[in-house]
């Protein structure tokens, strides 16, 4: 199922990097970032992570909270998260249940075989749960610019 704008955003519940709940509800009445990238320490992955913790300042200036998602356990994500000092959450998907509500999980190809993976895609989630932006060609060096101009 392919989510699209004007669509309210798939419930999720699932733990962060520190083994803490997290679910959709906790930002009832804020702007939220979710952004699905493939695996962490990987050195797209990184360079996005990098972009958005460079800028995350301006992020919540404009009252976005990020979370990054991969299919990753939150161990490597605070592995990850310690290694780049990212100050937002990483959610732990390893249940594979948000990259399937949000329909990022897909078939892709590198160097002519194909396989299943995360589409590095970033959703923008308004105050009332209604997703307002869909990110799709996500450019990882210059991506907090694509989330707010």
């Amino acid at each position: 199922m392919k989510l699209e704008i004007g669509q309210k955003a798939p419930n999720f519940e699932t733990i962060n990097q520190d083994g803490n709940t997290v679910k959709l509800s906790d930002f009832a009445g804020k702007k939220i970032v979710i952004y699905f990238y493939p695996k962490d320490n990987t050195p797209t992955c990184t360079t996005q992570a990098c972009n958005l913790r460079d800028n995350y300042s301006a992020l919540q200036a404009k009252g976005y909270t990020v979370l990054g998602v991969s299919i990753d356990t939150a161990k490597s994500h605070k592995k990850f998260q310690t290694k780049f000092e990212l100050p937002f959450d990483l959610l732990d998907d390893s249940s594979m249940k948000m990259v399937n509500d949000y329909g990022v999980w897909a078939e892709k190809m590198m160097y002519g075989k194909t396989y299943m993976g995360t589409l590095r895609t970033t959703f923008l989630i308004d105050e009332k749960g209604i997703i307002i932006d869909i990110i799709e060609k996500v450019e990882s060096k210059r991506h907090s610019e694509q989330i707010a101009p």
